[in-house]
């Protein structure tokens, strides 16, 4: 009991906003331009968006589903911390995504600029997730995942990323034309590359 009591004394307000922060940016970056343009990304977030596609399934709700047993292993690298912090980007990425379901997309024309949806894509995506990981939150699986795996082998988050990212961008070509996913692909890698450098920023000094 101990022990719960003190690892629950360590979450701050502060930490929690920022997750909820990160998530909502990601869901409305992921079903605003991402959905529209059929820009997918890689790892569980890109999963969600190709069970979407291929059989009409809410990124709101999958990505919930699919995200719990990944977070099995982020539970036992952070702590109950981990918990509270993920469940709010978690909660506050499908609350984004379902709230901008309910209106017709902001900018529908993003649907024929597939190159310049992966790069502002890749920003949402980046920094929304980037905020979540530096508070040490995960909205998705694949990111507790890729946290856990940066933190056992000491190789960079991004790099962890592009393992996954890069088998559901191969799944992706059974449904999205080779062109989108080439596009997904900068997503990937511009995306990996903001959340390293956010997740960097975050560092403390005595860890």
């Amino acid at each position: 009991m101990s022990y719960f009591l003190t690892e629950i004394k360590k979450i701050t307000l502060k930490q929690l906003l920022l997750n909820a922060l990160g998530g909502a940016i990601l869901g409305a970056g992921l079903m605003e331009i991402h959905s529209v343009a059929h820009v997918t990304e890689g790892g569980a977030l890109g999963l969600t968006l190709l069970l979407d596609i291929w059989f009409g399934f809410s990124p709101a709700w999958t990505s919930i589903i699919l995200n719990v047993a990944f977070y099995a292993f982020g539970i036992k690298m952070f702590g109950i911390p981990f918990v509270a912090y993920s469940l709010a980007a978690a909660g506050a990425f499908s609350g984004a995504y379902a709230f901008c379901e309910l209106f017709p997309p902001v900018w529908p024309q993003i649907a024929d600029l597939p190159f310049l949806a992966a790069i502002i894509g890749a920003v949402f995506v980046g920094v929304g997730v980037g905020l979540c990981v530096k508070a040490g939150g995960a909205p998705s699986g694949d990111d507790a995942f890729a946290m856990s795996m940066a933190k056992i082998t000491k190789i960079d988050i991004q790099w962890m990323y592009m393992a996954t990212d890069l088998l559901v961008l191969a799944l992706s070509l059974t449904c999205i034309p080779l062109k989108n996913v080439l596009c997904s692909l900068v997503t990937v890698i511009l995306s990996g590359q903001i959340i390293g450098v956010i997740q960097k920023m975050g560092k403390r000094k005595d860890t």
